[in-house]
Parts: structure tokens; C-alpha cells; sequence
């Protein structure tokens, strides 16, 4: 969102935040599948031009899933970073941080099997940093606690890179950089995915905002199946951002705006 948001300024934003089903990294492949397709439902019916699936294990569990189901619809995932690190590295060896279901799904092992070849990917998982993240904790002693154990045996065996493959965890990058020190670069995919989503947007003739001659900031648009308060107290610290909340509850696995004052 942040990337997007200097890439495209102006470019309205609907951001939709399934907080009610966090973390997605645990979930099982077909749980994640199923709130995607949900998700992008809501998304259409409230004229989106392109879909970004802002999430790794999302676009992991679901990205192909949704092609076939939305065939007319433009999706822009999130792709582990291990290519460049692997170009990058100087060791050989790189550190990827992302979700279990990252992890186990076929994207992710077909990135590592066609670019990493020759390079030592190690990886964990960094239990309960999602969690962190979504609490607002970027450096207390329990996120600093779980980087840790994360990061300082990768750092033993030498990496000098390190991809960060959720979504979650670029908000944590001073606290990582603090950690591994100035000789470990640090790989966050959001610009690439920003620019990505020009292009798309640019081949569709769909781009608007300063570019395009039209020089006003985008509006934006908040949906959150979580609680509309803690999401919008986070806002200023996480995305930099402001702007009205909308609550939204699921029933029978289909998302609905909460009534104001209703459940």
C-alpha cells in the first residue's frame, strides 16, 4: 500500500484487511483459497479495476485459482523475492522469513527451483511476528525475541541477504536491519509489486492520476473484517495513511458491510 501510494498517488485505493481471519500463514491452503475468492468477490461489486492480492500466502494458496475463476480480471501477487537475492549474494547464502503456507505452496517452490540454483535458501517461519505486526508491536522484546531466533542462525552460517516473503514483516525492517547489521541487505518486494502494477494498469489504458494529467490524490477506502477501531488507530503507523473505516463481518463464508451501530 505504501509503495503503491508513491508510485500511483493518484490512483484511488480500495484496501481490504481480512483481519478476522489473521493469520493466513497457518491456515490450510484450501481455507485461503476460499476467503481470496470471497474477497475479490467484494472487491468487483465495488468496481475495482485490478485486484492486488497483497499477501504472500494468499497469492501462494490462491493467485492461479482466481485466473481461472475471474478470467476477465487483472491480478497483481506477491512473489518471494529469491531472484534477486540470488543474484545479489556475494556468500551464496540468503535468509527467506515468510509463512508456513508460503513455504509449502508450489510458487514458492518454483522460484527457488528455477532461480536459486548454486544458493543455500535458508528459512523460517518467525512464529507469532504476524501477530506482532497486527498489534501495532514493530520493536518490542517480544518481536525483537522472534527475529532473533529467527535471524541469528541464518546469520551463523553466513547469509548476507535476507527476503522478506510476507507482507507483514517489511514493517519490522529497522528492527531487522538493527539486528543483522549493515553488512546483510534486506529484500522487501512491495516497490517491484508497485511498479508491476503500473505497467498492468498502463497496458489496460485503466491509469489515472498525475501521469495521466489528472494531478488530484486518489481516494481511499478502508474495509476491515476485524475490529474498524484497532485497524484505524494502526493506520497512521503502518500505512502512513488515514481514512474512514468500514466493518465487515462474514456470514456463511460471504462477506457483508455491518450495519453502523448493528452487528
Amino acid at each position: 500500500m505504501r509503495a503503491i501510494r508513491q508510485e500511483l498517488p493518484g490512483e484511488p485505493v480500495l484496501y481490504l484487511a481480512d483481519q478476522g481471519h489473521v493469520p493466513y500463514g497457518s491456515r490450510s491452503l484450501e481455507e485461503v483459497r476460499a476467503f481470496s475468492e470471497e474477497v475479490t468477490r467484494f472487491l468487483l461489486a465495488r468496481r475495482a479495476k485490478l485486484i492486488v492480492v497483497a499477501c504472500n500466502t494468499a497469492s501462494a494458496a490462491a493467485l492461479h485459482h482466481l485466473r481461472g475463476q475471474f478470467p476477465d480480471v487483472t491480478f497483481v501477487g506477491m512473489e518471494p523475492a529469491v531472484k534477486p537475492a540470488a543474484e545479489r549474494t556475494q556468500t551464496g547464502k540468503v535468509g527467506v522469513l515468510a509463512t508456513p503456507a508460503t513455504f509449502q505452496g508450489l510458487l514458492y517452490a518454483s522460484v527457488v527451483e528455477r532461480f536459486a540454483q548454486g544458493v543455500v535458501v535458508l528459512e523460517d517461519s518467525c512464529p507469532g511476528l504476524v501477530s506482532q505486526v497486527e498489534a501495532g508491536d514493530l520493536d518490542g522484546r517480544e518481536t525483537r525475541r522472534i527475529l532473533e531466533h529467527a535471524l541469528r542462525p541464518m546469520i551463523a552460517q553466513g547469509i548476507d541477504t535476507i527476503v522478506l516473503g510476507c507482507t507483514h514483516y517489511p514493517f519490522v525492517i529497522p528492527l531487522i536491519q538493527a539486528i543483522a547489521g549493515p553488512g546483510i541487505q534486506v529484500i522487501d518486494p512491495a516497490p517491484a509489486v508497485a511498479r508491476q502494477l503500473r505497467r498492468k494498469l498502463e497496458q489496460l489504458n485503466l491509469l489515472r492520476g498525475a501521469s495521466s494529467g489528472q494531478a488530484e490524490i486518489g481516494a481511499l477506502e478502508f474495509y476491515t473484517s476485524g475490529a474498524p477501531e484497532h485497524f484505524q488507530a494502526l493506520l497512521p503507523q503502518l500505512l502512513l495513511e488515514n481514512g474512514p473505516v468500514h466493518r465487515l463481518i462474514w456470514v456463511d463464508g460471504i462477506l457483508r458491510e455491518a450495519r453502523v451501530g448493528g452487528n
